[in-house]
């Protein structure tokens, strides 16, 4: 199973919703994606760790202990509130509903994302990710 696949069963089971999880992917694309239909975890592990709050998640998130919990608030100030919003009305559920879900999915996803080190590899390493960290501060 892939990430996307996996997140929009924990999204489905979380929210109750009854809705094709066909349709929670592609709302799932939209929101976290790189514009060509495949989620970018590391460009939004790069993100968080621009920010000194988020950043210390997103390591929770990358390493192999418990996941730090992100609130959603932060998520929504991350992702901005007009795109979770897009992402709600998509899957048929109200925006806080969608970001309190998604806090505690997406957790989850880049967890399981970066089991074995492979998304902390897609992103050039440890270096990679505080690389791309700066380019969102420039």
């Amino acid at each position: 199973m892939d990430i996307l696949e996996m997140g929009a069963q924990l999204l489905s089971q979380k929210l109750g919703i009854q809705v094709d999880t066909s349709t929670i992917q592609s709302a799932l694309s939209d929101l976290l994606g790189d514009g060509s239909g495949n989620i970018d975890l590391a460009g939004l592990a790069g993100k968080m760790a621009s920010n000194g709050e988020l950043g210390s998640l997103v390591t929770s998130w990358l390493g192999d202990g418990a996941n730090a919990s992100i609130s959603p608030e932060s998520l929504l100030g991350m992702l901005g509130e007009s795109n979770v919003s897009q992402f709600a009305s998509a899957i048929g559920t109200d925006t806080g509903t969608a970001a309190k879900g998604l806090s505690d999915v997406i957790p989850e996803m880049m967890d399981k994302a970066s089991s074995g080190g492979s998304l902390l590899e897609s992103a050039g390493g440890l270096g990679g990710l505080m690389g791309a960290a700066k380019s969102f501060l420039s």
